[in-house]
């Protein structure tokens, strides 16, 4: 039995498991799950769900990953701490407070079994009509994200959460939104460059242990093919930031891709291009895949030796981070909640807010 699951990351549909997703997930040695607010009730029943799922590895832990950014990009809300945006935070001038913030977000989230965040931001929001990225931005300039992208990916990963740079090559500078359409993105290769490219090297010296690639047209790296699936998007990724970890795709189920695309040709196109991992939102769609994967490999359009490399760099992060895994002890997840550090961050904000008006 092959391992190719491992290079899948699917959403669930429910609080609980299903018994087909249940079955799916041991079967395919699935790589990970991604959560969405539709998985999630309150702390304890989470880490129930987590628990459940992770009885159905084989091996290593699965990842079991969210977003769960700050402001407006929050998939658990209840009893988690409500941290303002990323660009409303770095108003107050210090990375000092969004590396605390980061160590708050990961603790709170590790506590229920998470181990795998999609943060930070490494867009710069050069235009101010876009939506989709906006506030999410750490700031409008490459020194001033740079600045808070190390503070953010050390507070995740010194707190027992793996962290996720995206989206490759940058998304501030669009006007359309990826969820439903192909944005497509004028910048030159020396302007990507000397500017959006820079967080994403900052994020890999910052030893960051997953990049996301953005679904973007960008005709200065490939006129014919989105970047998801561009063998010369993943060349310019790894080339420009010498990033060596898991390249995974942002979710091949948004309209920019699944428009254009079948979820069979993606697969196959995406892994081909130079990605790691394929993301989706479904299991449905996650179970085509992975069939289109499977029959790729049997008629040598895709090579087995390029899959291992892949499978190769999942169960090293695994290895290295996820090795030690214990289940969740829920009776203490109360103890990771409300805890003096998230409230002194909360308030500091309050105060720099109140002194800010006046």
């Amino acid at each position: 039995m092959d391992n190719y699951g491992q290079l899948i990351i699917s959403g669930i549909k429910g609080t609980t498991l299903s018994p087909e997703e249940s079955e799916f997930i041991k079967e395919e040695k699935l790589g990970g799950i991604i959560l969405f607010t539709h998985n999630f009730q309150d702390p304890a029943q989470l880490a129930e769900l987590v628990n459940s799922i992770q009885k159905l590895r084989d091996d290593y832990p699965l990842f079991i990953s969210v977003d769960q950014e700050g402001g407006r990009v929050l998939r658990f809300k209840t009893h988690f701490t409500q941290f303002p945006s990323m660009l409303d935070l770095t108003k107050m001038d210090s990375p000092k407070l969004i590396f605390e913030v980061h160590q708050v977000l990961a603790r709170e989230l590790a506590a229920c079994g998470i181990n795998l965040s999609y943060s930070p931001c490494c867009d710069i929001l050069t235009n101010p009509e876009n939506k989709v990225i906006g506030d999410r931005a750490f700031g409008t300039d490459p020194d001033t994200v740079e600045k808070y992208i190390s503070a953010a990916i050390r507070g995740l990963q010194t707190s027992g959460l793996l962290s996720c740079a995206k989206h490759f090559p940058g998304h501030g500078g669009t006007t359309k939104d990826s969820h439903y359409d192909l944005p497509l993105v004028k910048t030159t290769l020396e302007e990507l460059r000397q500017r959006e490219v820079l967080p994403f090297i900052k994020a890999s010296k910052s030893r960051v242990e997953f990049m996301m690639m953005a679904h973007l047209m960008v005709d200065a790296i490939d006129t014919e093919m989105p970047t998801t699936l561009s063998p010369k998007a993943y060349e310019f990724l790894r080339n420009e930031t010498k990033f060596t970890k898991i390249v995974i795709t942002d979710d091949l189920e948004m309209k920019a891709i699944a428009d254009r695309f079948t979820i069979e040709e993606s697969a196959v196109l995406a892994l081909n291009a130079g990605t790691d991992m394929l993301l989706y939102r479904f299991l449905e769609d996650a179970q085509k895949a992975l069939g289109a994967i499977r029959e790729a490999t049997k008629k040598r359009v895709i090579k087995k030796e390029a899959l291992m490399e892949k499978l190769q760099r999942v169960e090293r992060c695994k290895k290295e981070f996820l090795s030690n895994y214990q289940p969740i002890y829920i009776p203490k997840i109360s103890e990771s909640f409300n805890t003096p550090e998230a409230k002194k961050l909360m308030e500091q904000y309050q105060k720099f807010l109140s002194t800010s008006i006046k």
